[in-house]
C-alpha cells in the first residue's frame, strides 16, 4: 500500500460524509423498530444486542485492571464473558455494570458521531471493535456470529455507495438505541419468576449490599436517556 492510498483510506475516516435526507432518518428508526418490537425478528437481532452486551462486559474488565479469559455468544442469544481478578471491588462493579449499559451508550456514541457527519468513520470503527472482540470468542456460534457482524459493516462500507452506508449506519445505531431497554425489561420479568438469580443485577447486588432493584433502574435511566439523546441528535442530522 503506498502513502496516496494511506493518505485516501485516512482522508475517509476522518473526513465527513452528507447529511442523509430526513425520509431516510425516519425509515430507518422505524426498520429498528419493528426489529425490536416482533418477537420473531428480535429472536435474531437480539445477537447484534448481545454482542454488545457482553463485548460491554469484555472491554470494562481490561480497562479496570481485570484478566479476560473469553468470551462466549450462544443461539438462544445468552452469552457469558470470563474474567479474572479480585472477585469484589471497583474492577468488579464496573465489569458487572457494563453489560446492560453498554448497548445503548454504544448508540449514544454512534448517534454522536453521525450527528457529526462521520459515516465512515462509525462503520471502520464498529469493524474494529468486532474484530478485537473476536480473538477472545471461545465457541464456534460466537466466532460466526461475530464475523457475520463484521462482515457486514466491512462489506457495507467498502462495497456499497453513501446512500446504503448512511442507511446501514442509520439503522445500527437505532437499533442500539431502541434495542438498549428490551433486555432490561425481559431481565425484569425473569426476577420476577426467578428470585435470588445470578443475573448482572443481582451480581450487583451482591457486590454493593445494594438492592437489585436499583441496577435495574440505573440499566432503565441508561438505556431511556441515550434513546432521548441520541434520537435527538439523529433527527436534527
Amino acid at each position: 500500500m503506498n502513502v496516496a492510498s494511506i493518505t485516501e483510506m485516512w482522508d475517509r475516516l476522518t473526513g465527513t460524509q452528507p447529511d442523509p435526507s430526513r425520509w431516510l432518518v425516519l425509515v430507518t428508526a422505524l426498520l429498528a423498530l419493528g426489529a425490536v418490537a416482533f418477537r420473531g425478528v428480535w429472536h435474531v437481532t437480539r445477537n447484534a444486542v448481545t454482542i454488545a452486551h457482553e463485548g460491554g462486559h469484555g472491554l470494562v474488565a481490561l480497562l479496570s485492571g481485570r484478566r479476560l479469559d473469553g468470551i462466549r455468544l450462544h443461539s438462544d442469544t445468552s452469552g457469558l464473558t470470563v474474567s479474572r481478578g479480585k472477585p469484589h471491588g471497583l474492577g468488579m462493579v464496573l465489569t458487572a455494570a457494563a453489560g446492560y449499559t453498554a448497548p445503548p451508550l454504544l448508540g449514544l456514541a454512534g448517534a454522536g458521531l453521525l450527528a457529526a457527519g462521520h459515516i465512515t468513520a462509525l462503520l471502520w470503527g464498529a469493524t474494529a471493535l468486532l474484530l478485537v472482540m473476536l480473538v477472545m470468542i471461545r465457541n464456534a456460534y460466537g466466532a460466526l456470529t461475530v464475523v457475520v457482524a463484521c462482515a457486514l459493516f466491512l462489506g457495507v462500507s467498502w462495497l456499497t455507495g453513501a446512500r446504503v452506508q448512511a442507511a446501514f449506519a442509520y439503522l445500527a445505531v437505532w437499533f442500539l438505541l431502541l434495542g438498549g431497554a428490551r433486555p432490561v425489561a425481559e431481565l425484569q420479568r425473569t426476577r420476577r419468576r426467578e428470585r435470588g438469580g445470578s443475573s448482572d443485577a443481582d451480581q450487583l447486588a451482591r457486590l454493593t449490599h445494594t438492592p437489585a432493584a436499583l441496577w435495574l433502574l440505573l440499566f432503565y435511566a441508561v438505556a431511556l436517556c441515550s434513546l432521548f439523546g441520541g434520537g435527538s441528535w439523529l433527527l436534527r442530522a
